[in-house]
Order: structure tokens, then C-alpha cells, then sequence
């Protein structure tokens, strides 16, 4: 298999890395405009070949095309790769608008060809651990997914911080809970330096009373990367700053032993053992990469493909249109503000 990069930025080396590395693969061509970052890529990874012309890397006899150029490109150079028969990998987020995505699936589909998006931490061992808590009642019922992702930086030109960092963190929920359906949401952000959100607090409703709130935030003194998970069993914190015990489950809850308690506020607290369970440490992109070529091979959908990019583009324009309009109420369906 022969796979093009297109895009050689902060990303871009990580995934000539990865797929230079995968046995299936037995050349990777390296593309950007910029000779600096073909340099780099020259002194650090000799086996990768080199060119600065993307659509003659597109047109030659690649079996697929990884994109990790901006989110206004995605569509373009997505588009091309799959009308020249291309299977095409696609960084977060998937595209800039919904519209673009869905014709990129469409597409893709006309022609059986694959969409992979990047969303890494489906393939973290903390977060293929959680999903496996979750899926097998570890937690219980799960009623809230609450999340943090902050730090001082890196200010993004082209796209606001909802854009940038909530996409990770809106992945791994999708993710875990698949089985619930989300019913609408509410955003909340202020843009301080350049016309574009760099803090935002977004509340995601689900239809069974389930809740997720999520806290994107360029301008933080501290980075925190944290995720709580609260089941009506246990509850789990996955803290990924942490070196060792990412992921922690707490058999701590709250019991109402009848209807009538409730109303007498007799509440039960339950504190109990907590536990670390172990987690893979292979390289999540890594992984990601092997997914995408057995994908190919094996004609089926990857873990994270098109329709997830979807999902997640999707909720992204909702938080945009909350945002415009002062945290009102956005139904995720057809984007109509309640």
C-alpha cells in the first residue's frame, strides 16, 4: 500500500512516523509547500518520499491520502483524493461545515471507497479502557460525562477553541455513549484577542436525563486534560496529565432508598474502594493508522469514520449558533434554536 501525506505542519511528521511504520505500508510520500518542513521530514524520516505538488500526489498511484492540512482545506483536497479513487484520512475536525461532510460521505460511498477521521483518543488505551468499563455495567447507567481540556495556547488562526480542542473530548463521548441519543445543547463563549471564541463552556442534553458538559480554554494558568464519568454504579475520573493510574474507578454513589426519601432529602452516601485498572500503552495514532489500513483491506467501516466526523461537525456548528446567540437552547436535528 502506498500512502500520500498531505501536510507536514505540527501533525503532519507524526503521521509519516506511524505509517512508515505499519507492515502493510511499503512507501509514504511526504507533501507540503513548504521546503522547511520537507527538510525536516528528509533529515528525520530518509525512507519517505518527497514532493511539494499535492494534486500531482493526489493523481499518481497512491492508494490512499492522509490530510492533515486546515479545516478549510479538508473539503477541497477530500474531495479531489476521493474522485481520483483515493481511501482518504482526515484530520479533526472532519470538514468546516456539515454540507461538506455529508457530500464527502456520499461520495465516498458511491465509490466504496473509506473516510477515516482522526479522532485519536478513540484509539488511547485510557479511552478504549473506559469504553470497555462502560459497555460492560461497570459504571451503571451513566448519567453525566463531564469534561475539561484547558491550557495557556496555542491560539488557532483559522478556527475558535470550540473548534480546536472540544472535538477530542466530543469524540470520546460519542464514543462511550453511543447508546444515547442527544437531544440539544447550549454554548456559551467570549472571544478576548482575535475575534474568535478562546474560552466556551458547552451543556449537551440527552434524552434519557443523561448530561454532559464540556470546558474548552485557551487562556488557562494550568493545562488540565480531565473526564469524569458518572455512572448510577461507579464512577470513573481519567485524568490524561497523570504518568501513572490515568484512569481511576470510584465505587462511590448516591441511593435514595424510596420515593418518599426523596422528598425528606434522606440521602445515602455510598464511598467506597477505588481502583486503577491497566491500560494499553501502544501508540493510540498507532493504532489509528493500523485501523485505517484493515478498513481498506477488510472493505468495512472503520472505528471513526465519515458518519462520526459528522456527528461531531454537527454538534460543532450547534455550538457556534448557541454562541452567536447567547447560550440559547440548539436542537441538534435540523439546528433550530428553542
Amino acid at each position: 500500500m502506498k500512502i500520500g501525506v498531505i501536510g507536514l505542519g505540527y501533525w503532519g511528521p507524526n503521521l509519516v512516523r506511524n505509517f512508515l511504520a505499519q507492515k502493510e505500508v511499503k512507501k509514504v510520500i511526504a507533501c507540503d509547500l513548504k521546503e522547511s518542513r520537507l527538510q525536516n521530514i528528509k533529515e528525520k524520516f530518509p525512507a519517505a518520499v518527497l514532493t511539494n505538488d499535492c494534486m500531482d500526489l493526489i493523481n499518481s498511484d497512491t492508494d490512499a491520502i492522509v490530510i492533515a492540512t486546515p479545516v478549510d482545506t479538508h473539503y477541497f483536497f477530500g474531495k479531489k483524493a476521493l474522485e481520483a479513487g483515493k481511501h482518504i484520512w482526515v484530520e479533526k475536525p472532519f470538514t468546516a461545515t456539515s454540507d461538506e461532510a455529508e457530500e464527502l460521505i456520499d461520495i465516498a460511498e458511491s465509490k466504496n471507497l473509506k473516510i477515516f477521521v482522526d479522532h485519536t483518543f478513540i484509539y488511547n488505551g485510557a479511552v478504549r479502557k473506559m469504553k470497555e468499563l462502560v459497555d460492560n455495567n461497570v459504571l451503571g447507567n451513566v448519567i453525566y460525562f463531564d469534561s475539561e481540556r484547558i491550557n495557556l495556547g496555542l491560539f488557532q488562526r483559522d478556527v475558535n477553541v470550540v473548534w480546536d480542542l472540544a472535538p477530542h473530548d466530543l469524540s470520546i463521548m460519542n464514543h462511550l455513549l453511543e447508546k444515547h441519543k442527544i437531544k440539544a445543547l447550549s454554548a456559551n463563549g467570549i472571544a478576548n484577542f482575535n475575534g474568535k471564541e478562546n474560552l466556551a463552556h458547552i451543556s449537551v442534553y440527552f434524552e434519557d436525563n443523561c448530561f454532559a458538559h464540556f470546558h474548552v480554554n485557551w487562556v488557562s494558568p494550568v493545562k488540565i486534560r480531565r473526564i469524569i464519568v458518572g455512572g448510577d454504579k461507579k464512577m470513573l475520573v481519567y485524568d490524561d496529565m497523570e504518568n501513572f493510574e490515568k484512569i481511576k474507578v470510584y465505587d462511590s454513589g448516591v441511593e435514595f432508598p424510596t420515593t418518599e426519601s426523596i422528598h425528606q432529602a434522606l440521602v445515602q452516601y455510598r464511598i467506597g474502594d477505588m481502583f486503577s485498572p491497566k491500560i494499553n500503552q501502544t501508540e493510540a495514532l498507532a493504532l489509528g493508522a493500523n485501523e485505517f489500513i484493515g478498513a481498506i483491506n477488510e472493505n468495512r467501516p472503520p472505528l471513526s469514520g465519515g458518519k462520526e466526523g459528522l456527528e461531531v461537525v454537527k454538534i460543532l456548528e450547534a455550538c457556534d449558533l448557541s454562541i452567536s446567540n447567547m447560550g440559547k437552547i440548539v436542537e441538534l436535528d435540523n439546528l433550530v434554536l428553542v
